[in-house]
């Protein structure tokens, strides 16, 4: 398992489809997701600390994990089959471990609002988009590129 972060949420360019792409630490390998324009949103909202008013699906869906006594101790992305990526939710209440099946983009929703660590199992890594470090011109301003991607590179140009 590789630990990852989320690096951007927004819709990318071609396809008009959201995407979210997570990243190792020393972001070397991207792991770009398809996922829908709500969990887009929702990631979106945690990522840019924005406030709302009344709880939203990911809220109230921690607001019960916690009131029923468990926390959520970390999420995984499991694997990757048929380009449909899989993922679970570790949860811990009473000292004992509660895995459930969850889309990714909602794995991740709920990992952000609550803190938990993302991981990405070895055979889903082995697909992701690998930036090698050479002195190659071209993968130094693909590098460039990334470390500079905002969500706005993603927004839809009139």
């Amino acid at each position: 398992m590789l630990r990852m972060k989320v690096k951007v949420v927004g819709v990318d360019r071609e396809t008009m489809l959201p995407v979210v792409i997570l990243t190792d630490e020393e972001e070397r390998s991207y792991v770009p997701l398809v996922i829908g324009p709500a969990e887009a949103n929702a990631i979106a909202i945690v990522l840019e600390n924005v406030e709302v008013s009344r709880p939203l699906t990911h809220d109230l869906f921690l607001n019960s994990i916690l009131a029923l006594g468990a926390k959520v101790d970390r999420v995984e992305l499991t694997d990757l089959t048929d380009d449909v990526y899989y993922a679970e939710l570790h949860l811990i209440q009473s000292g004992k471990t509660l895995r459930i099946d969850a889309r990714p983009s909602d794995a991740i929703a709920l990992a952000l609002r609550s803190g938990a660590p993302i991981y990405v199992d070895d055979k889903v890594v082995a697909h992701a988009i690998t930036v090698p470090r050479d002195d190659d011109d071209e993968m130094e301003q693909f590098r460039s590129f990334l470390e500079n991607l905002s969500p706005d590179d993603f927004r839809k140009e009139n």
